[in-house]
């Protein structure tokens, strides 16, 4: 090594990783329907109020996403029944969504069963990464006109469609799917965990 030059390392990628992901979570914004900012704490409360008031009226939780948000649609469906206590629901089913596509187009997949399974009062969370996605554009439509509440988690650009759509809507400030996906989940499970039931000790 020569005199007076400092030797670099080149950037650790895994703590890179995990730096821009802890930067798409605390960058989170939270904003009403009129667009107006929320504090996190405020949304987090909202959409477990929501979930909450909806099982105690005899309504329920639905959930919907395509691919990755699909999976977290499925995942925190279970946690809001098993763990919450409250009726909530994915509408991913594999036969629903082969037949609706096949017969009406993959933008209607989720609007056509919202038609029938939305009741006034129900909440909908719907989980897209772009924010751009037509089947779900169009589920918000359908819920918001059958007298549904909606929670929306979005990604990308901040003017995606989804994000004026909810009552209370969650965007993760990011252009990646991986840390917009993360952070979606990690929100949601925050909002369950510390809002719709404590941690309950194994049995």
């Amino acid at each position: 090594m020569l005199k007076g030059v400092v030797e670099t390392t080149p950037a650790d990628p895994i703590s890179s990783y995990f730096q821009e992901l802890g930067r798409a979570l605390t960058a989170v914004r939270v904003s009403d329907r009129e667009g107006r900012p929320l504090d996190m704490q405020k949304g987090f409360e909202w959409v477990a109020e929501a979930a909450r008031n909806a099982h105690a009226r005899g309504n329920k939780v639905v959930l919907i996403g395509n691919g990755g948000s699909a999976a977290i649609a499925s995942h925190h469906a279970i946690e809001f029944l098993k763990n919450g206590g409250v009726r909530a629901l994915a509408l991913n089913d594999p036969a629903a969504l082969t037949c609706l596509s096949n017969d009406l187009g993959y933008a209607n997949v989720f609007s056509e069963q919202l038609k029938l399974h939305a009741i006034p009062g129900d909440l909908l969370i719907a989980i897209s990464s772009s924010g751009q996605s037509v089947n779900i554009l169009k589920a918000a439509e359908v819920a918001r006109a059958n007298g549904m509440t909606i929670a929306t988690f979005s990604g990308f650009q901040p003017d995606n469609l989804l994000r004026g759509r909810g009552d209370v809507n969650f965007y993760v400030n990011s252009n990646q799917y991986g840390f917009v996906e993360v952070a979606h989940h990690a929100l949601i499970q925050a909002i369950l965990d510390l809002h719709v039931f404590p941690r309950r000790p194994a049995p």
